[in-house]
């Protein structure tokens, strides 16, 4: 009778050294995400990764613990096409907003039909003959709950770029795109209607006017343009809003728009982008002293 293997089969002969065990016992792995965290920190320190690595993997790391209710825009924010607007009424919106993908509503806006492709638009201005409906892509529907990781290798395998997060009683709470989520991995990803600046959030431009971003401190625009945003008449006490677009989006009680164009405080505002439900930038300049008046 032949002898027995020495090794059973599905278990692999531990070929560490009796040091090597000494020392993982010593000094185990990391038992939590921010325990890993802190060695990539210690590799970048030791430069066996860069900082761009560093971060990204960071990024990989936390998005397991994420989920489609942390990333998505919500439901108010959403910017949807009724299927029963007019063609240059959608258009309008399509080339206001400059999104790609849009959820598409009937009667009320947590009926979603489906969702339109910006592109698929433009086949109704060559063929009017066409249905609305035809052009529709079925929509995703996923809960708040959703863990990112999944939902990424979800878009990927799919092919989907967007999703429609509903609550727990089946209302619509928001939608997530694919580029929500690799933003969770590799920070702001920058589009054409992006502007890039180093300037800071308030810089000059050469008309006169200011370029602004959405996300001023408020103190520190009113200190730019000597002016009194958000601050009560006759009084010390300040509106509590930390930017300047959010007392924008309190004082017109919704986002504005990209295009749209209005007066405070003595200064005339327009959108120039808008992303993620919020304004991106603003241009601003002073109005003259009969308009402010």
């Amino acid at each position: 009778m032949a002898a027995p293997h020495p090794a059973r089969s599905g278990e692999r002969e531990d070929k560490r050294s009796p040091l090597q065990k000494l020392v993982e016992f010593i000094k185990p792995g990391p038992d939590s995400t921010d325990e890993l965290i802190e060695t990539l920190v210690e590799a970048e320190d030791k430069a066996l990764i860069d900082t761009e690595s560093r971060i990204m993997l960071e990024g990989v790391l936390r998005l397991s613990d994420q989920t489609a209710g942390d990333v998505m825009v919500a439901a108010p924010r959403m910017d949807l096409l009724d299927i029963d607007a007019p063609y240059d009424e959608l258009l309008h919106q399509v080339i206001t907003t400059a999104h790609s993908r849009f959820p598409v509503y009937q009667n009320e806006r947590e009926n979603i039909i489906g969702i339109l492709l910006a592109k698929d638009l433009l086949k109704l201005q060559r063929a009017p003959e066409l249905n609305l409906r035809t052009l529709l892509r079925a929509p995703v529907f996923i809960p708040e709950s959703k863990g990112l990781s999944q939902l990424l290798h979800e878009f990927r395998v799919n092919r989907n770029h967007l999703a429609i997060v509903i609550d727990e009683f089946g209302r619509t709470a928001g939608l997530v795109t694919i580029e929500d989520v690799l933003e969770e991995i590799v920070g702001e990803i920058e589009d054409e209607f992006d502007i890039e600046t180093d300037e800071g959030d308030i810089f000059a431009l050469t008309d006169q006017s200011w370029r602004v971003a959405g996300g001023t401190p408020l103190e520190d625009f009113n200190a730019s343009f000597d002016v009194q945003l958000g601050v009560a008449p006759d009084s010390d006490i300040e509106v509590e809003f930390d930017t300047l677009g959010g007392l924008i989006a309190h004082e017109l009680g919704r986002v504005p728009t990209r295009g749209e164009r209005f007066a405070m405080g003595g200064l005339d505002f327009t959108v120039l982008h808008t992303k993620g439900g919020a304004v991106r930038w603003f241009k601003v300049a002073r109005l003259p002293a009969s308009s402010a008046d």
